[in-house]
């Protein structure tokens, strides 16, 4: 088991006095928490904790083709379990009606995006799966772990009248506006079971030890929900190899995460 560094960002749509098992200052506006590769690794997968309390930006990522030809390693599939809501959380997820892009960016323009996006009030519990092309933006009270592509690159469409750059050109070819309706999507519930099985990463949703497996899996992240997993505690993170992330237990919940890409580390 290889314990991964801990990154804290504050970020102005951050949450102050967050779980303390996080180890971040309680008076820290924390927005986000991932986990650094060993040095002179990267990997595929990214698992991060998200803490809102407005709405963030409207934005959509791109898939491998289209990134790859763009000069990025990859395009950017991810998927968010919400671990804990307010009485005020809400998260956008695909459009209330389909649209063509390019009415799609005309909306990005001048704000009448807000309302074609399909606000829910989400549950604890729940699992939404997000691929690329997919209009979303997570909103205020909201916990969520997010397990990701590994790559920084995010096409904003709209930001609420903040002073950052938007991506509207490059945003035209990628969006794809419609209802969201995944068949992964689901309530991860009281018993263990896998979440994603790929194509690009695996997401396996824990209580007391994993369901069964795949054969092959790279760079399998462990990251303990609400008790500890050995000498790992909730709040971090660390790599294991296969042949313990099969035989892991806990009194509580965890989540494990690797690359399903045959490339992978």
């Amino acid at each position: 088991m290889q314990k991964l560094a801990t990154k804290i960002v504050e970020k102005p749509w951050g949450k102050r006095g967050i779980d303390p098992r996080f180890g971040a200052d309680p008076n820290a506006q924390v927005g986000e928490i991932w986990f650094e590769p060993p040095p002179g690794r990267q990997l595929d997968v990214m698992a991060k904790y998200l803490f809102t309390t407005e709405r963030l930006s409207i934005q959509v990522h791109p898939d491998d083709d289209t990134a790859r030809a763009r000069g990025y390693p990859r395009g950017k599939d991810e998927c968010w379990i919400i671990l804990d809501v307010a009485d005020d959380a809400e998260l956008g997820i695909g459009t209330v009606r389909e649209l063509k892009p390019d009415e799609m960016i005309v909306a990005a323009r001048d704000g009448s995006i807000v309302d074609l996006i399909d606000w829910r009030r989400p549950q604890k519990g729940d699992f939404i799966y997000n691929p690329a092309g997919t209009i979303h933006a997570l909103g205020p009270g909201l916990t969520v772990l997010e397990v990701q592509q590994a790559v920084d690159l995010t096409y904003r469409l709209y930001d609420y009248g903040r002073p950052r750059e938007l991506h509207l050109d490059e945003a035209a070819d990628v969006v794809r506006p419609r209802p969201h309706i995944h068949p992964l999507d689901s309530i991860v519930g009281e018993q263990s079971r896998p979440l994603v099985g790929g194509p690009h990463f695996g997401v396996a949703w824990c209580v007391g030890q994993p369901p069964e497996l795949p054969a092959v899996m790279h760079d399998v992240q462990l990251l303990p929900i609400d008790a500890a997993v050995g000498e790992l505690r909730p709040g971090e993170c660390a790599l294991v190899d296969s042949a313990t992330a099969r035989n892991l237990t806990s009194e509580g919940k965890f989540v494990l995460a690797w690359s399903a890409e045959t490339g992978g580390g």
